[in-house]
């Protein structure tokens, strides 16, 4: 869902299928019983990054640039160093944090959430988005030391990051302490934290069975240790695969861009609208009321026999 290949830090978007089959064909050829079944599994599995290379169309545009200063108006003016702002709005992280597959920037996650932050509260909002197409984890602390470096804090901070660091196979130990030592970054520096954790890969019908269960299963379990380590330094983690899964099945068409991966305007809408809350909540304005409780849906994925085998593929790094 938040996975691109148009990254200084990434690959291009064929050869990032043909590492996905090539990466976890492999490792599900080492922990397959047999070697026959092991080498058949491989194969299998890297047809179907190569059936998923040619479904999901290459990138080669940005995402819109919505940085600016939004009133409760709902107008918004470029920022300046002496413009007033009552609040500073930052955004780290991956494409779905940049907004990828939307036209214009109102319908960029960041944006909405500034839009809202703004009406709900009668601030005026300073928002800057600093996420990078294609970041894994690895590039968070550096997208933060950038905007340190600029002498800028930011008043609170969201974070979406996760599916890169999933299709790298980047660690699921490491990618978490990771995003704990960035969240701990920006704590230190003030800011308050909302976590958008991984997404959940099961919504992407483009990537084919069984590699989407496979991809699924690694995602969710790096989303469950993003959560421990995000709120072991002192920020907010919102569980996006249980909160978002659901109407994404629901509505793919809808809810999905032409890429049939990144999120719609619909999508990031209703990203904007889960995220609403736990800001509103960090910078106190959310009132006496309890926040939303997240489903439980996670913690009862059904494991297909054909994905059981692989399990060990998905232990945490």
């Amino acid at each position: 869902m938040a996975v691109s290949c148009l990254s200084r830090e990434v690959v291009t978007d064929g050869r990032f299928w043909a590492r996905i089959g090539r990466d976890v064909g492999a490792t599900a050829a080492a922990t397959a019983a047999g070697a026959g079944a092991g080498w058949a599994m491989w194969n299998y599995l890297n047809a179907q990054a190569a059936t998923a290379r040619t479904v999901i169309p290459h990138r080669t545009d940005n995402a819109p640039d919505g940085d600016g200063v939004y009133h409760p108006d709902g107008s918004v003016t470029r920022y300046t160093r002496d413009a007033h702002v009552d609040l500073f709005l930052a955004v780290f992280g991956d494409s779905t944090a940049a907004g990828l597959g939307v036209d214009s920037a109102d319908e960029t996650p960041g944006v909405q959430v500034a839009r809202r932050v703004a009406a709900a509260t009668g601030k005026t909002v300073r928002y800057a988005n600093k996420a990078i197409v294609g970041a894994t984890s690895k590039g968070l602390a550096a997208q933060i030391d950038a905007m340190f470096i600029a002498r800028e804090r930011p008043d609170v901070a969201i974070i979406l990051i996760g599916a890169n660091d999933v299709t790298s196979r980047n660690g699921i130990r490491a990618s978490a302490r990771r995003l704990g030592e960035a969240v701990r970054l920006l704590v230190g520096g003030g800011a308050k934290v909302v976590v958008g954790t991984c997404p959940d890969f099961g919504v992407i019908t483009a990537i084919p069975q069984p590699l989407r269960t496979v991809l699924r299963q690694w995602g969710l379990r790096l989303a469950a240790a993003q959560r421990s380590a995000v709120r072991g330094a002192g920020g907010h983690p919102v569980p996006l695969a249980d909160l978002l899964a659901a109407e994404f099945r629901a509505k793919r068409e809808y809810m999905l861009s032409p890429d049939q991966y990144h999120p719609s305007a619909a999508g990031y809408a209703l990203a904007a609208d889960i995220l609403l809350p736990p800001v509103l909540d960090a910078i106190g304005e959310w009132g006496s009321a309890p926040l939303p409780e997240p489903p439980e849906e996670s913690a009862a994925v059904e494991e297909p026999k054909a994905v059981t085998g692989l399990r060990r593929l998905l232990r945490p790094a």
